[in-house]
């Protein structure tokens, strides 16, 4: 594997698309139902920061996640093809969950709770060659594992999102796929050290380590 040929910190996307709901043991801890189809959300760009964040507005709570990079390739483009998922990385969706407790009531979309300023956070992205069930992701906090899972457990495969979600959406080239989380989600507190990875079988293909302000 070799890092892909940006960081981060280079990348600019049009949208980053979050996937909801879609490991069955985080859907039991927060009490939800499974859904009939796929959850999607969207996050804009100015939504990324490098900044770990305890607190905006209320505490905040943290969801790891396999991060997918799109992109054409120049055959794609040629042929005038869809691209595909080109790198990986590992991310952290932040989510203000007192305030989507309080959409989802009303049943309001969960924008306020999850695209405010601050809310997604990524790793470098490493080239993928494949993707498959050993492909996963494992977060520490202060030492302590706090979630762990990956493709295996995934009720939607990469390849299904993305071609669900080529169906009714266009992607551009830089796009970032968020494809849910395990269970172990919980509030951010101030000072502690999150260490994420996503590793293949037991090999780490990349790491992030973010202390929380």
């Amino acid at each position: 594997m070799n890092i892909v040929n940006f960081e981060q910190s280079q990348v600019t996307p049009s949208k980053i698309i979050c996937i909801g709901r879609n490991y069955v043991d985080h859907i039991a801890e927060l009490g939800n139902e499974i859904p009939d189809e796929m959850v999607v959300f969207v996050k804009p760009n100015s939504a990324i920061t490098e900044q770990l964040q305890s607190h905006h507005h209320e505490p905040l709570h943290y969801e790891a996640e396999l991060c997918f990079l799109y992109q054409h390739t120049t055959t794609q483009k040629a042929q005038g093809k869809p691209g595909t998922f080109v790198g990986v990385a590992i991310g952290l969706d932040l989510t203000k969950r007192t305030l989507q407790a309080k959409l989802k009531a009303k049943g309001l979309p969960w924008e306020r709770a999850k695209s405010f300023d601050g809310a997604a956070l990524f790793s470098d992205f490493v080239q993928l060659d494949s993707i498959n069930d050993s492909l996963h992701l494992a977060l520490s906090i202060d030492g302590n594992i706090a979630q762990a899972g990956g493709v295996k457990l995934m009720m939607y495969k990469p390849e299904q999102i993305l071609a669900e979600l080529q169906t009714f959406m266009t992607l551009t080239d830089g796009d970032i796929v968020m494809t849910g989380t395990p269970k172990g989600v919980g509030q951010i507190r101030a000072g502690s050290e999150f260490v994420a990875k996503v590793l293949q079988q037991d090999k780490v293909l990349i790491s992030k380590t973010w202390l929380a302000n």
